[in-house]
């Protein structure tokens, strides 16, 4: 019988899967350079979803009931397919930049959702804690830099759907997790939105020549499935089941912190007081948001 986790966990969890997103912007830029869009994204789902299956049956050993495979599929349609084929295109098309600067539109959608479907309650706290963190991620990324070339707005359109498109799926498991284990729960939405993908991109696996693809862009793709695929979703998933959806997706506001922190340690950039104040900003939003989150009953793990 497992004790429940306490908060700093739930936290701490958080803030590595934002680590592990935030390199996800670096690393598949890089990685599209050799490879096309929907190569990377049917590669990440063909080689998580057996994995991910593997760990469910393992730990859980149980099947979802009938009644929920609609609304796994659901979530596989939009935390897998749309998701990764709105960001992995979108940044085909725009920067990592531009990414950067739309990624806090995530848990304002997610706020929204959650309010209207009547999934979570959002107090004013909360919803001040929520305002602080995006604010506090714009003054880092600087709005005033985006782009908006042709290219760009296509790019941009599509990171924005991926945001909306995620969001919906971190407030649409919350209630499924109360009878379905978190790791089955993000397996067979891999089983429905990995096979969904692996569709779209067949064509393309098919056709490229995989003797060019260099050995740097295969470490990449490693990354991609086993930090930024498998533990990252895995992880959100787990942490959806013991906090909830607007906790979840305020702390991606923290991406913008990873690159800025991967820019200085790898780029020379400097984090100035700019990046200072836009740290504080979020890590006082993320303290309101997490003051009201409710602790959710623990599941085995």
């Amino acid at each position: 019988m497992s004790s429940q986790p306490s908060p700093l966990r739930v936290q701490l969890t958080l803030l590595l899967v934002q680590v592990a997103f935030g390199g996800f912007h670096v690393v598949a830029k890089a990685v599209l350079s050799d490879l096309p869009p929907l190569a990377l994204a049917g590669l990440r789902v063909t080689a998580a979803t057996p994995f991910l299956v593997w760990l469910a049956w393992r730990r859980d050993r149980v099947l979802p009931a009938r009644r929920d495979l609609p609304w796994l599929a659901l979530l596989g349609g939009l935390g897998v397919t749309a998701n990764q084929l709105f960001f992995i295109t979108g940044l085909r098309y725009t920067t990592a930049t531009n990414a950067s600067i739309l990624q806090p539109s995530l848990p304002v959608f997610a706020v929204a959702a959650a309010a209207v479907l009547g999934v979570e309650r959002i107090g004013r706290r909360r919803l001040l804690g929520i305002g602080l963190s995006v604010i506090g991620a714009l003054v880092l990324v600087n709005p005033l830099r985006l782009a908006s070339d042709h290219r760009a707005v296509l790019g941009n359109g599509l990171i924005l759907l991926n945001c909306l498109c995620y969001a919906l799926f971190l407030v649409l498991q919350r209630p499924l997790l109360e009878r379905i284990p978190w790791r089955t729960l993000i397996a067979w939405s891999f089983v429905f939105g990995g096979g969904a993908v692996l569709l779209v991109s067949l064509p393309t696996l098919l056709r490229f020549d995989w003797a060019a693809v260099p050995a740097g862009t295969w470490w990449g793709l490693a990354y991609i499935v086993g930090i930024a695929t498998v533990f990252a979703y895995s992880a959100n998933t787990w942490a959806v089941r013991r906090s909830s959806p607007a906790l979840v997706a305020a702390y991606s506001t923290l991406q913008p912190v990873v690159a800025a922190a991967l820019a200085a340690a790898f780029l020379g950039e400097r984090f100035g007081w700019m990046e200072g104040a836009g740290f504080v900003l979020i890590a006082g939003g993320l303290l309101l948001v997490s003051a009201r989150a409710p602790a959710a009953a623990s599941q085995a793990s």
